[in-house]
C-alpha cells in the first residue's frame, strides 16, 4: 500500500498500524540495536513508485523502518512524503549483485544499492530477513 504521509492524518496512521503494527517502544528499539536505516539509493522502481520519483530532479533515496509485522519504506517526491507499507507475509527480498537489493510486494518493487564496504546496510537487511523469519514462524498467516 502506497500512502501519502505528508500530513498528520489519523486514517492513514490507522491503516499503517493495521498493516504492520504500531511503532516499537524506545526500549524495544534499543534492545534490537535500531529499527531503521536511511539514505539508501533507489536505482529502479515499479511504475507506480517511479511515477512519483520522476517528478523532481533530486537523487532518489529512501529509508526503511521495521515494525512488528512488516516494514515501511519511506521516500520523498517534490514536497510530499510517501510510505510504502509492506507486511512481512507479502515481503520478498532478493540480493542481486554484490551491492544490489530488490524488495518486492506482489507486483511493486524497489531496487536499492549499497556500497559493499557499508556493513551497516548489509547487516540491517539481514536483520529484516531474520525478523521476517521469526514473524512467519510464530504467526498463522492468511493467504
Amino acid at each position: 500500500m502506497l500512502l501519502n504521509v505528508s500530513y498528520n492524518n489519523e486514517q492513514v496512521v490507522r491503516k499503517i498500524d493495521a498493516a504492520v503494527g504500531k511503532p516499537f517502544s524506545l526500549k524495544e528499539r534499543v534492545k534490537r540495536g535500531g529499527i531503521g536505516i536511511g539514505h539508501l539509493i533507489i536505482t529502479e522502481a515499479s511504475v507506480a513508485i517511479n511515477n512519483l520519483l520522476i517528478l523532481d530532479n533530486n537523487r532518489n533515496v529512501c529509508n526503511i523502518e521495521m515494525r512488528p509485522s512488516g516494514i515501511i519504506i519511506g521516500f520523498r517526491s517534490l514536497l510530499e512524503s510517501y510510505a510504502w507499507v509492506i507486511p512481512y507475509h507479502k515481503l520478498t527480498m532478493y540480493k542481486g549483485e554484490a551491492e544490489t537489493y530488490s524488495i518486492y510486494k506482489e507486483t511493486q518493487f524497489i531496487k536499492l544499492t549499497a556500497r559493499p564496504t557499508d556493513k551497516k546496510i548489509h547487516n540491517f537487511i539481514k536483520k529484516i530477513t531474520a525478523a521476517k523469519a521469526t514473524y512467519l514462524s510464530s504467526k498463522d498467516i492468511p493467504s
